[in-house]
């Protein structure tokens, strides 16, 4: 969850509520600076260099990030016929970027028309992530969307009693499992792998990835698809979790202390907008040199 999307306090679907008097508007945007260098990488040059990055909090949407017309590489952008409106900021112009070999369509946007409560985004340029080769902070590359300063995760060990079945089977059992805290989700309950009978665990196709944790793999348990998912090499931030496995509740019988484990509503994680590229691939080029 970050500020504004998930179950965050600016998100359609928040879990919690502002404590005022009169009704807040149905829509809140929130627009802050980065703090941090940006750049944006495509056909094998920088469009975009800048430390004077607007994050755009929009609800149901991750952050967008938009850099000053000047920190834009001249010649870059296209200018296309076609424009739409947003309900808060306006007439929304759109922009193919053209480099040395490669020219993408409607890959770049920026409000005309905004009115005067939202002057910060006046003269920015937002890129469509999946559109670029890649957005970097300093050298290093992010994957995903821009990085939500919001989003925490914080992992704790426990001496809780944790059950796994399947049926009459035990998939697995613990006495210290590792609970996984991260903003907008339910607790999520990680299991070390000498304590879980490997056998019940079938490895399948198909990964996706957290910009946050890493690359999930995911297990079927008998006739149970995608029942459980490991990081197994997850991001240095959250590395005790790294090889561990976690199980989806709403698919086996997952005992906590006795209590039987229920999916809360809302831990979905669905796609929001244009900026989202959500790629294991990216994942797999995260590595890549900035210069490359």
């Amino acid at each position: 969850m970050g500020l504004a999307w998930q179950q965050g306090p600016l998100a359609s679907r928040s879990v919690g509520h502002f404590l005022v008097a009169d009704p807040l508007p149905e829509r809140l945007l929130f627009a802050e600076p980065l703090r941090r260098r940006m750049r944006v990488r495509f056909d094998g040059a920088w469009v975009a260099d800048s430390e004077d990055v607007v994050l755009l909090h929009e609800p149901d949407r991750y952050p967008v990030a938009f850099f000053p017309s000047a920190d834009v590489r001249r010649g870059m952008l296209v200018p296309e016929s076609r424009t739409t409106r947003h309900r808060e900021l306006g007439t929304t112009v759109w922009f193919a970027v053209h480099g040395g070999d490669k020219q993408t369509q409607r890959a770049a946007w920026q409000y005309s028309t905004l009115p005067a409560y939202a002057d910060v985004l006046r003269d920015r340029v937002a890129f469509a992530w999946r559109s670029m080769d890649g957005f970097y902070e300093e050298d290093e590359r992010i994957v995903g969307h821009a990085a939500d300063m919001y989003h925490r995760i914080d992992i704790r060990r426990t001496s809780r009693h944790l059950v796994v079945r399947d049926g009459d089977r035990v998939v697995a059992e613990t006495r210290h499992p590792v609970a996984l805290y991260e903003s907008g989700f339910a607790p999520r309950w990680y299991v070390a792998r000498d304590d879980i009978d490997s056998a019940a665990l079938a490895l399948v196709d198909g990964e996706t990835f957290c910009p946050y944790k890493g690359l999930a793999s995911y297990y079927d348990i008998g006739a149970h698809h995608r029942a459980a998912w490991s990081y197994l090499a997850a991001w240095p931030e959250v590395a005790a979790v790294s090889g561990w496995v976690s199980f989806e509740p709403n698919i086996v019988d997952v005992y906590l202390d006795g209590r039987r484990l229920v999916l809360e509503s809302g831990q979905t994680v669905v796609p929001h907008g244009i900026d989202r590229g959500l790629d294991p691939d990216e994942l797999r080029l995260r590595s890549g040199a900035a210069g490359r």
